[in-house]
């Protein structure tokens, strides 16, 4: 009797959790995602026309939806901002920005939360701890060029002791941030800031390029803006960095237009290979018309013809176009058109680029860094080292100056890079003893590429970026210190580098056991 009372209660469960799982699908659709897309990037461009001369920026990946046209990007993330797990991260140091706003007199950055606050913690807390630092570091420059015979004038001399006088290094939180976090983080800055000075970043470049400290500012749809109000950029005594969140705080909200009944879906920019079904950024845009007016029912359709669409137009240009699949829910509300069990072809996502916008050489070093679909267009290299999945196709007379070296991340394979890089270093130094220029690929340039280029840099070139075919790394020892500045030093010429931590464990586990042999 205890079993059969049982049955019915499990039975109600089971029947509970699937209408929920259900709802939950039908409210987290395609369209519910794009269409609050849609119409967050409406406030975005409100903010950016009040400020028309600034830069607007997106913060990788989550920023790029919000908006047709970026001057720039960044890539400052939440984990480093997250309580108990705050950083100031060498890796993602962003020099590029700071260098931009000193220019423009500031700039606008767009991100996005899911998670119900009004900003996601890369706002609240990463980009304040990282523009505090960096101020904190310029000053660190000055007083060093005071302190030593660098041969500055009397007036130059003056113009650095104004700036100390007046330089704003204090911490700028947003009133949210309690008061035992912001005592947690400012017991750090020192800290931060000595590891910013021993990076070998290059420090006096921002300084030089910077007039005013950097300081955040927070807007979201619910920050009250009086327009007749709006100051100019130029009038503050700081460098502002507009921090834009697009969404709207809350929950999952009905909302109904002339034409359908849709969900708002706050940050339904972020985590894109959960719900985007191949469709990039820049595809959205260039079809977003059609997309927000196809409604709920035909959406689904609408991007899986797109992105075919797009498939093809690569294919038939020789650039890689890799099919993989997605498998319609039984159930999803009525959105999708597929049968149950149905394979709908997809494409992996990635924008529309040039090859202009994704190769970067690093200094004099012979060695460029970028992405495997456009290694074939570039005249200026001799040879390539791709570490995509994919090959690339290349003329029978180019083989010989061709390797490829196929290399997952450290998510799917632990070991993939670590295992090729004896190659990849050995292919680079036989093609770089003759002054052959040596371009390393990788799908989209910016991880595994990056690792290689680093594994490379370090063991055949000396401390002052001569090639040295590895005497230099004979005769050292190998620590973190060491990687990251050479990391730097690759992402000031990369400026879209963003390797993972469990990638560049892998050089740096490479590097180790390559030392340990040569002894």
């Amino acid at each position: 009797m205890v079993a059969n009372s049982e049955e019915p209660t499990m039975a109600t469960r089971d029947s509970i959790y699937r209408a929920a799982r259900s709802i939950k699908r039908r409210d987290n659709s395609l369209y519910n995602a794009l269409r609050s897309i849609y119409q967050d990037s409406i406030f975005v461009h409100e903010i950016s026309q009040l400020w028309p001369k600034l830069p607007l920026v997106a913060n990788l990946r989550c920023g790029l939806w919000y908006s047709p046209k970026f001057d720039a990007t960044c890539y400052f993330k939440s984990t480093d901002g997250h309580t108990n797990n705050l950083s100031f991260n060498t890796c993602r140091l962003n020099l590029h920005l700071p260098l931009l706003a000193g220019e423009k007199g500031g700039c606008i950055i767009i991100d996005s939360t899911r998670k119900g606050k009004r900003f996601p913690d890369s706002m609240s807390k990463t980009i304040p701890i990282w523009s505090c630092v960096l101020n904190r570091s310029i000053v660190n420059h000055w007083k060093r060029l005071c302190n030593i015979d660098a041969g500055l004038t009397s007036d130059d001399g003056e113009k650095i002791r104004e700036l100390l006088d007046k330089w704003d290094c204090s911490l700028h939180l947003p009133l949210w941030v309690s008061n035992s976090e912001r005592a947690s983080i400012e017991a750090r800055l020192d800290e931060w800031t000595r590891q910013l000075d021993e990076s070998g970043a290059d420090i006096a470049t921002l300084a030089s390029s910077l007039r005013k400290p950097l300081r955040p500012l927070w807007v979201s749809q619910k920050t009250v803006i009086w327009l007749n109000e709006v100051p100019e950029h130029d009038s503050w005594d700081f460098t502002p960095l507009v921090l834009v969140s697009a969404s709207a705080s809350g929950e999952l909200q009905n909302r109904t237009s002339s034409e359908f009944s849709w969900n708002y879906i706050p940050g339904a920019g972020d985590d894109e290979e959960s719900w985007a079904r191949g469709l990039s950024p820049n595809d959205f845009w260039t079809h977003v018309d059609d997309l927000i007016h196809s409604g709920p029912d035909l959406c689904n359709q609408k991007v899986a013809e797109i992105v075919e669409n797009d498939r093809v137009y690569r294919a038939q240009r020789g650039h890689e176009a890799p099919q993989v699949v997605v498998k319609c829910s039984k159930s999803n509300g009525g959105v999708n058109h597929a049968k149950s069990g149905e394979i709908i072809s997809l494409t992996a996502q990635k924008p529309k680029v040039d090859e202009e916008s994704l190769v970067f050489w690093l200094a004099s070093t012979n060695l460029a860094v970028g992405a495997s679909q456009v290694a074939g267009k570039v005249t200026s290299i001799d040879c390539i080292l791709n570490c995509d999945q994919n090959p690339i196709s290349v003329p029978v007379s180019y083989l010989e100056e061709y390797l490829h070296l196929p290399m997952k991340g450290s998510k799917f394979d632990r070991f993939s890079i670590s295992r090729n890089l004896r190659s990849a270093v050995n292919f680079a130094k036989l093609k770089m003893s003759s002054g052959k220029k040596v371009l390393v690929c990788c799908q989209v340039g910016e991880d595994i590429s990056i690792c290689v280029c680093l594994a490379i840099l370090m063991s055949l070139f000396n401390e002052e970026g001569d090639f040295d075919g590895g005497k230099s790394f004979e005769e050292k020892s190998i620590t973190k210190m060491d990687m990251r500045r050479m990391l730097i030093f690759i992402c000031k010429y990369a400026v879209n580098a963003r390797p993972s931590r469990g990638n560049l464990k892998q050089v740096f586990g490479f590097l180790s056991s390559q030392r340990e042999n040569s002894d």
